[in-house]
């Protein structure tokens, strides 16, 4: 496995370069299809990010945006990372891209399985990914002691499953691990010392343990302190 680390001076230059990569990443996508998928992860660390890539002149209304794992929250909670999505990601140039839901009005992430993949899976390959790392060496919602660890870094994985992990204060969705490594082009993000140390801690371990490794070949890794 190997992959490409690339260090930043400062968090602001990071946020910057990534967005533009991923932006020459999408429009590369486009000239050969019509459509392109770009998977991103929720929570606070892209948000940069997501404010300089919303105003690239690319052709927009030709993308499908999708999140990598969601919290099975309705869209106006304050813990929704499709909320989050809506008021980073999907304004300015960036209104014209369609919204691949990962949340539906049931009780149960089970319920909606199918009715969230059946969109999903025509888009499929993604084009463009965007994942987080967690310290615990979890991507996405791929969590080490998950309830459905196995079934998520499964070679025969469906596109989505539903994940409950210890310390979790409600279920989630997760793209299995399968479908993330087979993106066309994959970048993870991280901040600070500690996850830079929990990716060279993750070096040689299973993906069970560090479920990090079932998607870092071919990947570039964006790191700023």
């Amino acid at each position: 496995m190997s992959y490409e680390f690339i260090e930043y001076p400062d968090r602001d230059m990071l946020a910057i370069d990534l967005a533009n990569q991923l932006s020459d990443d999408l429009e590369e996508a486009l000239r050969h299809d019509t459509r392109a998928a770009l998977a991103v992860p929720g929570g606070t660390s892209p948000g940069p990010v997501f404010d300089s890539l919303c105003g690239s002149d690319i052709d927009w209304s030709r993308v499908d945006i999708l999140l990598s794992d969601e919290r099975w929250l309705p869209e106006d909670h304050e813990r929704s990372n499709t909320r989050l999505l809506r008021q980073r990601l999907l304004v300015n140039r960036a209104a014209e891209a369609r919204i691949l839901p990962m949340y539906a009005p049931k009780s149960e992430p089970e319920e909606a399985l199918a009715e969230l993949e059946s969109l999903i899976l025509p888009e499929l390959p993604l084009a463009v990914l965007l994942l987080g790392m967690g310290e615990d060496m979890h991507t996405a919602s791929i969590f080490p002691g998950a309830d459905k660890l196995d079934e998520a870094l499964s070679p025969k994985a469906p596109v989505l499953v539903p994940m409950r992990a210890p310390g979790a204060p409600e279920p989630r969705i997760t793209i299995s691990a399968r479908v993330l490594d087979g993106a066309l082009r994959k970048h993870v993000l991280i901040f600070g010392g500690a996850k830079r140390d929990a990716l060279e801690k993750a070096k040689g371990l299973p993906a069970t343990q560090a479920p990090i490794n079932a998607v870092l070949n071919g990947a570039k890794v964006h790191w700023a302190e």
